[in-house]
């Protein structure tokens, strides 16, 4: 017989056990809410990835706690760099990390992505232009206009300096060197008689080995001891066509869209985490090797001959303004900038 102190006491424990079986489930179905998986390729091949990307991607998929994991592919990986941007409208990919320029995206900015030459002297003038002067806006109302892709910010890299086997000494050094380098640096540089060639990035050790290529203009000195490229030339040149590379992060529109926004803001975050340890990593690589680096000797054009090389890129400038309006307002901008950099001089232009 059961009395109505323990019918109270089982209805309790029963209700009890009810309710927790109810959370338990509610915890359960939350749990089960489908892991956003990602797949990112990156320009860069294993040993420079592990600097330009890696750090911040492994941050990623710590922090997104099971939410959201970014697998990372390595250059032509998945898909040969100069498709990536058709591959990630597709949706074959996700996301991409590369210059406007080498993934061919179809907007008339993207001339400006990778080594426009002497648009900037240093890396943080990258970053400056962008965030105060207004590249921002202007690369996100010509990818607006793009369907399928969503451009997510730009950032600095290394100089584009020339790593050779040969020595170059004067711009008759350059004439007739088969240069592994970007669609519009090589444009330039054929005006100085470079013949410019486009390979897979995994190809280009063994290419420089064979003979097929006399150098790169793809670096600065950093990159070339980090991949191997310092292993296999001789030389590096100091002068250099431009401070730093421009490049960007791109994603699916659909894949971005999907994305809840605190993810959003984590992936921003660690986009400006690699931004950050690519600024030091660079600048102090960049120094320590030319002054301790015992692969490659130093090499130099004098700065009167030089100053030829940027003299015919301001011609460069003009002719790209000419090619659309939206090209013409960031010719002025550089033009602007730099004015204003010479007038500030040291330390901002020596």
């Amino acid at each position: 017989m059961t009395s109505r102190r323990s019918f109270l006491k089982n209805a309790a424990i029963a209700t009890g056990a009810v309710g927790a079986s109810t959370l338990g489930s509610a915890h359960i179905y939350a749990q089960e809410r489908k892991k956003i998986t990602w797949r990112l390729q990156t320009y860069a091949g294993p040993a420079l990835a592990e600097h330009v990307i890696k750090p911040s991607i492994d941050a990623f998929n710590k922090a997104a706690n099971g939410e959201m994991e970014i697998e990372l592919y390595y250059a032509d990986q998945l898909v040969p760099t100069g498709e990536l941007f058709r591959a990630m409208q597709r949706g074959t990919i996700d996301a991409v990390q590369s210059d406007d320029d080498s993934i061919a995206a179809p907007v008339d900015v993207s001339v400006f992505g990778g080594y426009f030459p002497f648009a900037s002297r240093y890396s943080l003038d990258v970053p400056t232009l962008f965030e105060r002067y207004g590249l921002n806006e202007i690369w996100e109302e010509a990818y607006s206009e793009v369907k399928g892709v969503t451009w997510l910010g730009a950032g600095a890299w290394d100089p584009c300096n020339f790593s050779t086997v040969k020595p170059i000494n004067s711009l008759e050094d350059l004439k007739g060197k088969r240069i592994f380098t970007f669609p519009t640096a090589g444009k330039f540089l054929t005006r100085f008689g470079v013949v410019p060639v486009t390979l897979p990035w995994e190809d280009v050790e063994v290419a420089l080995q064979t003979g097929e290529l006399d150098g790169i203009a793809w670096s600065g000195i950093t990159e070339a001891y980090t991949v191997g490229w310092a292993d296999v030339t001789n030389y590096f040149l100091t002068n250099n066509i431009s401070g730093a590379w421009c490049g960007s992060y791109f994603a699916n529109e659909e894949k971005w869209n999907e994305v809840p926004e605190h993810l959003k803001t984590l992936f921003k975050l660690c986009m400006d985490s690699s931004n950050y340890y690519r600024q030091h990593w660079y600048w102090g690589g960049e120094a320590q090797l030319r002054v301790e680096g015992s692969k490659l000797q130093l090499t130099t054009i004098p700065d009167a001959e030089w100053a030829t090389v940027e003299a015919e890129a301001m011609k460069f400038w003009d002719e790209i303004a000419k090619t659309s309006p939206r090209c013409a307002k960031v010719v002025n901008i550089f033009k602007e900038y730099n004015a204003l950099m010479a007038k500030a001089g040291t330390p901002y232009r020596c």
